[in-house]
C-alpha cells in the first residue's frame, strides 16, 4: 500500500503514474466490487501499464454497492444529496484522517495558509441533511482558520450581508463558499463591491432554480459581488480530493489527483485534449474505496492538465458503463 508521505509528495507525472498503477493493483486485489467489475471487462491486471488501461468504476456503483478496499469499520459514511425517492450514493470512509489530510493540503496548495482567511459558508441544502462530506470539510476549515468571525449561515442573510461588508471594508481576507442558488439569492437582496473577498461557488441549483451555463452564472455573480472572478470547488461524495478553479471555470487538481476525458460513445477509450467527453477522475487519496471513478460529468481537458466542467449526462444509462449497476 502507498504511504501518505509518498502520496502527498508527488511532484511529477512519472511519480503519479507509478503510484496510480500500484494503487490499481492494490484495489483490484482488495476491493471485491472493483475486482468483479475489472473481471467483467476481462482486464488482464498484469498487462495494465498505463493510466488509460486502468478500468474506471462508474460512479453509480456507490448507489448500489459497498465500494471499500478493506474490511475495517467505516469511521464516516458520506452520502450524496438527492431529491425525495432518489437512491443516494454512500461513501464508506474507513480512515477519515486521510480525507482531512487531502482537503487540508489541497486547500493549502491553491490558497495558502487557512489562518489568513475568515471562512464564511452559505450552504443551506447541505446543512439541512446528514452525511455531507462538503460540510465536514468546511466545518474543519472554519475551525482551522482560528478566526472567531468564521462560521456557517443558513437563512440569516441579513446577518451575513452585514458581516461580509464589515470584514471586507476592514481589509480582512474572506472566503465565502456558497451553494450556487444561495449566492444568487444573496445578490438579489444586496449588491456588493468587494476588494478582499473571494466568492467560491460549489454544487448547483439543487432544484431551487433553473440551471444556467457557467458564463452566464459567473457574469451575474461577478456583477452582484463586485469581483473580477468567481472561484469554484469541484468535489463529490465519492471522492476524497477536490479540484479548484480560481476563475473562468478552469479547474486545477492537487498533485495526487488527475482527470482523463473518455469518449461518450465508448467508455473504454479516450479523446484528445480540448474535446468534450465524460470526466474520469483519478483520486489517489481515495485508496480505501476506489481511486478510479467514471463520473456523470461532461468536460474537456487541456494540455497543461487543467479542465472545464460543461454539464452532466442525463439519467439514461451511460453507454458502456452500466455493467453490474442495479
Amino acid at each position: 500500500m502507498v504511504s501518505n508521505s509518498d502520496l502527498f509528495s508527488i511532484s511529477n507525472q512519472k511519480q503519479f503514474e507509478k503510484i496510480a498503477l500500484k494503487t490499481f493493483r492494490y484495489q483490484y486485489e482488495n476491493n471485491l466490487v472493483y475486482q468483479e467489475f475489472c473481471d467483467l471487462l476481462k482486464t488482464n491486471v498484469q498487462k495494465v501499464k498505463t493510466l488509460q488501461q486502468i478500468p474506471f468504476l462508474p460512479i453509480q456503483f456507490f448507489k448500489s454497492h459497498a465500494v471499500v478496499t478493506n474490511n475495517e469499520t467505516p469511521q464516516a459514511i458520506f452520502t450524496s444529496s438527492g431529491t425525495t425517492g432518489m437512491t443516494t450514493s454512500q461513501h464508506l470512509v474507513t480512515d477519515v484522517t486521510l480525507y482531512e489530510e487531502s482537503y487540508r493540503r489541497g486547500f493549502s496548495q491553491f490558497y495558502g495558509n487557512i489562518e489568513n482567511y475568515v471562512v464564511l459558508a452559505l450552504l443551506p441544502s447541505y446543512l439541512e441533511r446528514e452525511g455531507s462530506s462538503l460540510i465536514y470539510m468546511v466545518e474543519d476549515l472554519i475551525q482551522l482558520s482560528n478566526q472567531p468571525e468564521s462560521g456557517f449561515y443558513l437563512n440569516n442573510h441579513e446577518e451575513l450581508i452585514e458581516k461580509l461588508i464589515a470584514l471586507d471594508s476592514e481589509g480582512q481576507n474572506v472566503i465565502l463558499i456558497g451553494v450556487t442558488y444561495a449566492l444568487l439569492d444573496l445578490i438579489e437582496k444586496r449588491k456588493f463591491q468587494f476588494q478582499n473577498t473571494i466568492i467560491m461557488e460549489t454544487g448547483g441549483m439543487k432544484g431551487k432554480r433553473k440551471e444556467m451555463i457557467r458564463e452566464e452564472l459567473h457574469e451575474q455573480l461577478c456583477a452582484g459581488f463586485g469581483v473580477a472572478s468567481i472561484h469554484s470547488e469541484y468535489g463529490m461524495t465519492e471522492l476524497l480530493s477536490q479540484a479548484y478553479s480560481l476563475g473562468e471555470g478552469v479547474f486545477e487538481c492537487p498533485s495526487w489527483m488527475q482527470i482523463l476525458i473518455r469518449d461518450t460513445e465508448d467508455a473504454l477509450s479516450y479523446i484528445a485534449n480540448g474535446k468534450t467527453g465524460g470526466i474520469n477522475v483519478i483520486d489517489l487519496a481515495n485508496r480505501n474505496s476506489c481511486s478510479f471513478i467514471a463520473t456523470q460529468d461532461l468536460g474537456k481537458k487541456y494540455a497543461n492538465g487543467t479542465f472545464e466542467v460543461l454539464g452532466r449526462f442525463d439519467n439514461t444509462d451511460i453507454r458502456g458503463c452500466n455493467l453490474m449497476v442495479v
